[in-house]
């Protein structure tokens, strides 16, 4: 904890350095929380994030959320922590009386809900809410979490109620789960609560810091998207090239054989919820793949991986050419790598690359990789099922086009049929997800919570449009949102952002053929689009005089360096585009 309270002085000064992306913070509590703020701030960079966080008065988060006049009403941040403890609530015990436990329960998430409201009434476009850790002792033993009334019974409901019905628009982080993995009296110092109020102990501290960070830094878009494995040592005991099929060591029936076959079984479980699986590894490419195509303990396949990188080239080399393949950054990638000497080549040569330090023992690769909080997610949608499918058809693609003779050949030959509509419930949480984790083609990064986008399938005053691609090689799912409105005779065009596994198909121009055509229909003139500059939006710096748009000067506004542009419509010619656009809804 004091490393990290010197590490904020270090954060601090980068973030008054680089005000425009820092991510403010406030912390609304029922307890003292003083001590572990720094811990918040010095645990964002790791999660690419720079937070500067202050507090409310002493228990005033009730007050602070109602009351118009408040700090953070006033002043709203773009992120609100609601850090409140099981006394922030009336939670007398009434053992038995069921009518009696349902009315306390009721009452006090109504009032977790009138704060959230109130907040987000406010334009905060965060509001992360916790659940309860029970730090009380039993009063009826094992019977407690059975009995209605009971302290433990209120609690569990109360935790069960947010996991089941999560408050709309609302960032879960789930304290009781953290407090049951570390043991609730390393989670809770009942002398620091009776000196100060203190709800977390000095060594939950760090925990709680991190948790909230991985929340944060999975809101505005930054997870990882990748997992890229080495094989020798790693996915396997043993050196293929060296050991042969027979000689490497996976398994039952030997500890490091299933420690291996961890590792595997948990790469499988994260390709299931989206993650992209690659290798990378050093070695002749017919050998490595042979586990995959004949060992019969082999879990992974070669079918289950997106990009295969095995030859004698330096890792870093590697995880570019995987990154370039999968029209990715190298900052979403994970390298898995039991090598500490390819460990710091890679750190060295490509710092943004995740690197979690393993272990001598093979037995703790699946855990540590598990929980280290790369791959967080606050929402899981069906496509995302379907994600790391869809990148193994984008390596698929990208090796077509080098054996093309143009790329105008190639995107024909891609046969895409685009299919857009209006924002809709159906949508709703995959438009969300977009709005928040699309960084590279996204020209403004304005981000949105489920609720307001909700409101924008109802504001007559805002055309959107959601947009999903099929192509020869299968469904891309939604990969395009715009937001538009109407202001006078122009459409300004708030939000317009594709997802970087449709770079460079000239998809874009098909959407800005079908804009143009429905601003026209609504009498409009121009259309007029702001580019905000971030530190990776850069592929679009180009996009809107590429189509044609001409500059008008300064966003008004808006920050340093960022540029508004218009296309008259009477003028502006349809651009050329391989993708057949189909509309509905409209």
């Amino acid at each position: 904890l004091g490393q990290l309270t010197v590490l904020a002085r270090a954060c601090q000064q980068a973030a008054d350095a680089q005000p425009a992306q820092v991510l403010r913070l406030r912390v609304l509590a029922n307890s003292t929380v003083d001590l572990w703020l720094p811990a918040l701030m010095a645990s964002a960079p790791r999660h690419g994030l720079l937070l500067t966080v202050d507090t409310g008065p002493f228990g005033s988060w009730m007050q602070e959320a109602l009351d118009p006049n408040s700090a953070t009403r006033l002043q709203p941040p773009q992120a609100v922590l609601l850090a409140l403890d099981e006394t922030a609530f009336h939670f007398p015990a009434t053992p038995g009386d069921s009518s009696a436990a349902t009315g306390h329960l009721t009452l006090a998430l109504g009032q977790l809900q009138a704060a959230v409201s109130a907040l987000q009434c406010a334009n905060v476009s965060m509001v992360l809410v916790q659940t309860l850790v029970n730090t009380g002792g039993p009063l009826f033993g094992h019977l407690d979490g059975q009995l209605p009334g009971t302290r433990a019974w209120l609690i569990d409901q109360f935790n069960r109620h947010l996991r089941e019905q999560p408050l709309p628009g609302t960032l879960l982080l789930d304290t009781a789960a953290l407090a049951a993995q570390v043991g609730i009296t390393r989670w809770h110092d009942r002398s620091l609560w009776q000196l100060g109020k203190v709800a977390l102990s000095a060594r939950a501290m760090p925990l709680y810091a991190e948790n909230v960070c991985r929340l944060l830094m999975a809101a505005r878009g930054l997870a990882r998207k990748c997992l890229v494995l080495d094989l020798d040592n790693t996915v396997w005991g043993g050196v293929i090239g060296d050991d042969g099929l027979g000689g490497i060591v996976l398994g039952q029936g030997s500890a490091a054989g299933e420690a291996h076959l961890a590792v595997q079984h948990a790469a499988l479980a994260l390709r299931e919820r989206g993650i992209v699986l690659a290798v990378a590894s050093k070695n002749d490419d017919a050998i490595a793949r042979l586990p995959f195509r004949d060992h019969p303990d082999m879990v992974l396949r070669e079918d289950h991986i997106a990009v295969f990188q095995a030859n004698w080239h330096d890792k870093a080399s590697n995880l570019r050419a995987i990154a370039r393949t999968l029209n990715i950054g190298t900052d979403a990638l994970v390298l898995l790598d039991d090598n500490p000497a390819e460990r710091h080549q890679v750190r060295n040569a490509l710092p943004e690359v995740a690197v979690p330090e393993l272990p001598d023992s093979p037995e703790h690769f699946a855990a540590t990789l598990m929980a280290a909080g790369y791959f967080e997610s606050v929402l899981f949608t069906p496509e995302d099922r379907q994600r790391a499918g869809q990148y193994q058809a984008q390596a698929t693609r990208s090796a077509l086009l080098d054996t093309a003779a143009d790329l105008d050949s190639h995107l024909q030959s891609l046969a895409m049929v685009a299919r857009c509509s209006p924002f809709d419930a159906d949508g709703r949480a995959r438009i969300t997800q977009l709005i928040n984790k699309t960084n590279q083609f996204n020209l403004s990064t304005r981000r949105r919570s489920e609720a307001e986008v909700e409101a924008l399938e109802r504001d007559r005053s805002a055309f959107t449009m959601q947009l999903r691609l099929n192509d020869r090689f299968g469904d891309n799912g939604m990969v395009c949102v715009v937001i538009c409105f109407d202001v006078g005779d122009d459409w300004l065009i708030d939000t317009w952002l594709m997802s970087c596994r449709v770079l460079n198909r000239r998809l874009e121009h098909a959407v800005l053929n079908f804009l143009s055509a429905r601003a026209q229909a609504n009498g409009k003139r121009r259309l007029i689009a702001d580019y905000l500059p971030t530190a990776k939006n850069g592929p679009v710096s180009g996009l809107l005089p590429g189509l044609g748009f001409e500059l008008l000067g300064a966003t008004p506004g808006a920050a340093t360096g960022a540029t508004r542009w218009v296309l008259p419509l009477a003028s502006a010619s349809a651009l050329a585009s391989p993708v057949d656009l189909h509309t509905v809804g409209y």
